[in-house]
């Protein structure tokens, strides 16, 4: 989908940034600004400023900064695209698509209006349900039994579907309205020969309002009180509901997964309200299904870190295992994916009451890294003593090697590998990528003169050079004037390089002065929208972009370069960032001094922004 920039303006011009943020942040005046506690870490007094004139947020503690898009990406985790929708939605603005037909914009809207109507609907069965367990004691008891606090029930919605087959013909004026079955909160049966049947899905049952990352209610699971089978049920696939993609718990978790650095996803509803009942908001769970790459991607939209945690038994390692596989295409060399295995009788909940929080945290430290889980899931039932159960190690472990991205880990698990296997590095990677073996080449007939004799002879010449591959490369002619200008060259070249970097990459290019700030948060739009695309298609894209003309500067004197080239230009990308990071670091070290003359807690804030710099300036860095 392709937005016109001038929308892109017009919105903004619209949108009030104190108002986009005065929905998460309590604000107060502050002379010509307003200011409040900042959502993007922890603080006691308030260093986030926002500009109504400048339409602009800063704080003066992280450096977090932007406009009223930006704040929806960074606060509520959406792509460029479903910030820019949400914002419009808000003010009566129609989002442009270039590329769709009129009739497909008209099934558009109304697939928005459907998905706008079914969430208020689901909207006024979770309040009717959180009525509900205020007024039944035998729910109540089972919360408490549970350990659960009234705070941690309301914060995340908690309520009690009643007995009885109807009970939400008392909620909505209809009990027929088509909206309730297709929300999935009531069942229609159809038998043959006979009248349909309606009834609540919902019976009994504790219920978890499931949530997407703006706070909408798109489904629920229940939990019933006692033994009775099946002991979750949730609610069907809908138009805005998908267990595929969905996370029970993101919403209410945002922030602590900001705050404490990383995720921790769970199996189960009760694990995610038990272990933010017992310190750690940060937890997440499945919705009854594998995790899967939608699940991943969205969790690294908000931390760079992320723990699975699954109960020990046979079924948690299963469950590990289909985790793994969703992991694998994200983890780059500045993410964190591990896992955490309980004892057997254990689940998250249970573990904790019975060792408590810190025994809890230590096994969350000693997680096993994808790395060590990737190669026991390889050698998993083959004798490495024998040829055979070393090849098929090898043959196991390549499908899981191969979803790597490109980078070190993946150089390193190649290596280890191999060494288990008895073979060279080389010698796997042939294996697992033969070379074709060409049975026609083609010849081209030569002459030449022998330079003593005079005689001519001749013969022909195999064409085996292979055709070069149209990448991208910059030329010798020009070099870019600055830092941003060489990475934005090395990604309109491979665009793919964006999915490597981290969420401090990201923010930091996105974040810069136009035109290339701008430039960078396009990118990043058209890589959640289309994946990574060749410069051809971008410069298509880029027709009336304000980033338009510096990408053209700059995209030039571009040459063809061989595939194997593409590391090269990974590690060239890694320390350009880290000389940009290092740079920005220090002013924001500058700035957090100055913020620490107002709020001395500032200066822990300083502290940390110095030891990380350091470690980058520890890093070898090539010379410019």
């Amino acid at each position: 989908m392709s937005i016109p920039q001038t929308f892109i303006q017009e919105l903004l011009a619209r949108a009030d940034v104190v108002e986009i943020v005065g929905r998460y942040v309590q604000l107060k005046k502050g002379g010509a600004n307003f200011m409040g506690l900042c959502p993007f870490h922890g603080e006691k007094s308030p260093s986030f400023s926002v500009s109504p004139a400048k339409q602009f947020y800063h704080c003066f503690g992280c450096g977090k900064n932007g406009n009223a898009i930006s704040f929806l990406m960074d606060h509520a985790g959406m792509t460029f695209v479903e910030a820019v929708k949400d914002l419009a939605q808000q003010y009566g603005l129609q989002v442009p698509e270039d590329d769709a037909s009129p009739q497909d914009r008209a099934q558009a809207a109304q697939q928005r209006e459907k998905q706008a109507t079914l969430t208020d609907v689901l909207e006024k069965a979770g309040d009717a349900y959180r009525k509900q367990l205020k007024i039944s004691p035998r729910a109540v008891e089972y919360l408490k039994g549970r350990g659960l606090s009234g705070e941690v029930a309301r914060q995340y919605g908690l309520g009690y579907a009643p007995e009885g087959w109807r009970s939400l013909a008392s909620v909505f004026p209809s009990y027929d309205e088509p909206l309730l079955v297709e929300s999935g909160l009531v069942i229609l049966n159809v038998e043959d020969g006979e009248d349909e049947k309606r009834y609540d899905r919902f019976r009994d049952r504790i219920m978890f309002p499931i949530r997407n990352i703006k706070g909408e209610c798109i489904g629920f699971g229940g939990r019933v009180l006692g033994d009775e089978k099946p002991k979750y049920l949730n609610s069907p696939e809908t138009p805005v509901f998908s267990k595929g993609r969905e996370l029970y718990g993101l919403f209410e978790a945002r922030n602590a997964l900001r705050d404490l650095g990383y995720a921790l996803v769970t199996e189960g509803y009760m694990d995610v309200v038990a272990l933010a009942q017992l310190g750690f908001p940060n937890a997440v769970a499945t919705l009854g299904t594998a995790c899967t790459t939608d699940h991943v991607q969205k969790l690294f939209r908000f931390t760079d870190s992320v723990v699975f945690s699954f109960d020990g038994d046979a079924a948690g390692r299963r469950a590990a295992r289909k985790a793994l596989d969703g992991a694998l295409p994200f983890a780059t060399d500045v993410r964190s994916v591990k896992f955490l295995f309980l004892p057997a009788e254990h689940d998250p909940d249970s573990f904790i009451r019975e060792f408590g929080r810190e025994a809890f945290a230590r096994y969350v430290s000693e997680a096993v890294p994808l790395s060590r889980f990737l190669i026991d899931a390889a050698r998993d039932g083959c004798d490495l003593n024998t040829a055979e159960g070393r090849a098929h190690m090898a043959s196991n472990a390549k499908p899981l090697w191969m979803q790597l991205p490109e980078g070190a880990l993946k150089l390193q698990l190649l290596s280890e590998i191999a060494d288990l296997v008895q073979l060279s590095s080389r010698e796997l990677t042939d294996l697992w990528n033969p070379k074709p073996v060409s049975h026609h080449t083609e010849k081209t007939k030569y002459y030449k003169k022998d330079s003593e004799s005079g005689n001519e002879y001749g013969g022909y010449r195999s064409n085996s050079r292979e055709k070069r591959t149209e990448r991208p490369r910059m030329g010798s002619r020009a070099r870019p004037a600055t830092r941003a200008d060489h990475a934005a060259r090395i990604l309109l070249g491979n665009m793919a390089g964006l999915e490597g970097l981290s969420a401090e990459d990201h923010a930091m290019l996105c974040e810069l002065p136009a035109p290339h700030g701008p430039l960078f948060v396009w990118l990043e739009s058209q890589l959640h929208e289309h994946g990574p695309q060749l410069w051809i298609a971008l410069r298509e894209g880029l027709r009336g972009h304000e980033g338009e003309d510096l990408a053209l500067r700059l995209m030039a004197d571009f040459e063809l370069v061989e595939p194997d080239e593409a590391g090269e230009s990974a590690s060239e990308l890694r320390n350009l960032l880290n000389r940009m990071l290092v740079e920005r670091l220090k002013e924001q070290e500058t700035e957090a001094i100055q913020a620490a003359k107002a709020d001395p807690s500032a200066l822990n804030r300083y502290r940390e922004l110095q030891t990380r710099r350091r470690q980058l300036e520890s890093l070898p860095l090539d010379s410019d």
